[in-house]
């Protein structure tokens, strides 16, 4: 394994304001998106193309773990699509290291691990014979990546069981080998496409565990997407949030929970009675409200010295309160803030369109 890699110059500033966490200069961007646009044709002639990605732009700078949030059909996966050489952009230019990922795809290749959505492992081979057939197409030997095959299966927990059919594996073991022949020709960027879909809270905690280490021994690189929002809340140095192809925020994930100023209050108010916003309102600290069904969103800057108020309120006016829960700030609170909806509520695909990319097909196609 190599040695842990030597702490990177103070940062500049990056173009969109936030300083880079691991780099300062241009050799320390590792993934330079500069106004991606992809539009999908129509299926019919004479119809009207799909726009999944639109004026997508970002650094990503070397060390960090950067996160990529968004529904089905924001423009997650065309992006990844595009930035591993799986898909041409209509427009806008991408560089991987410095590389040009149009003009040479194929040395783009060579610096980047992919792990997928879907399992790409041969259940009818070992473990150590998909790492040893995926080091083949990067043209390395056995004899030149034994020593780093055995290191990584150790890594990841599947010395004792590497000689096994894949079949055998549970689901948490598939996906540690999949980061495992993700990382076997070494690259210093790692592309995750929703690796840990479907696992267990202990089978996430244990991928996040390699990921963590990988990034912090070898200087790795990652770029990520996840429907875990804990995940990236607790794992990213900092998120971009897409939504219908484009980029609505772009920050650290403190940043982005600040941004949505304070807490929450959600009060459910009995069937029938009258509606308590104009008396709400006027409370000190109330910053806004909105109103869904029979309960009231109330933005605050301190939610439980309001809770009482607010309740002494309603009653004094008849108006019955059957609970209230304070909500603090989290990344859910901000895709909510940022999009008018939750997070893990799926967006619709426009339909229609070819199957391409990482994973399940492109986010202007069915997923």
């Amino acid at each position: 394994m190599s040695a842990p890699s030597s702490s990177p110059p103070e940062p500049a500033l990056e173009p969109r304001g936030l300083a880079a966490p691991h780099g300062g200069v241009a050799d320390q961007i590792v993934i330079d998106a500069q106004d991606l646009r992809m539009i999908y044709p129509p299926p019919k002639a004479g119809g009207k193309g799909t726009v999944a990605v639109d004026g997508v732009g970002f650094q990503v700078w070397r060390g960090e773990i950067f996160g990529f949030l968004g529904p089905n059909g924001a423009g997650k996966t065309t992006t990844i699509s595009i930035l591993t050489t799986l898909l041409d952009p209509t427009s806008g230019r991408a560089r991987i290291e410095g590389i040009d990922v149009l003009a040479h795809p194929n040395d783009v290749r060579r610096k980047i691990g992919l792990v997928f959505q879907k399992s790409t492992a041969d259940e009818e081979l070992t473990g150590r014979e998909n790492m040893l057939i995926e080091a083949g197409l990067y043209g390395l030997t056995s004899g030149q990546i034994g020593g780093h095959v055995n290191d990584l299966l150790a890594q990841m927990d599947l010395a004792t069981s590497a000689d096994r059919f894949v079949k055998t594996y549970s689901g948490g073991m598939r996906r540690r080998l999949e980061l495992a022949v993700g990382m076997v020709h070494k690259p210093k960027l790692l592309f995750l496409d929703e690796p840990t879909l479907g696992l267990d809270p202990q089978g996430r905690a244990g991928f996040w565990r390699y990921i963590r280490y990988l990034r912090d021994s070898q200087g790795l690189t990652v770029f990520m997407t996840t429907h875990y929002l804990d995940e990236a809340d607790q794992l990213c140095d900092r998120i971009a949030v897409i939504d219908h192809g484009k980029i609505i925020a772009l920050g650290t994930p403190k940043q982005l929970k600040d941004s949505v100023g304070g807490d929450t209050l959600v009060l459910s108010v009995a069937a029938g009675s009258a509606d308590p916003t104009a008396l709400i309102s006027p409370l000190p600290g109330v910053t806004a409200i909105s109103r869904q069904g029979d309960s009231l969103r109330v933005k605050c800057s301190r939610g439980e010295s309001l809770v009482p108020k607010v309740v002494m309120t309603a009653a004094q006016a008849g108006i019955e309160i059957l609970g209230v829960t304070v909500i603090k700030p989290t990344l859910d609170e901000v895709f909510l803030h940022l999009t008018g909806h939750a997070y893990r509520e799926e967006g619709e695909a426009p339909n229609g369109n070819p199957g391409h990319g990482a994973g399940n097909g492109p986010e202007g196609a069915p997923a």
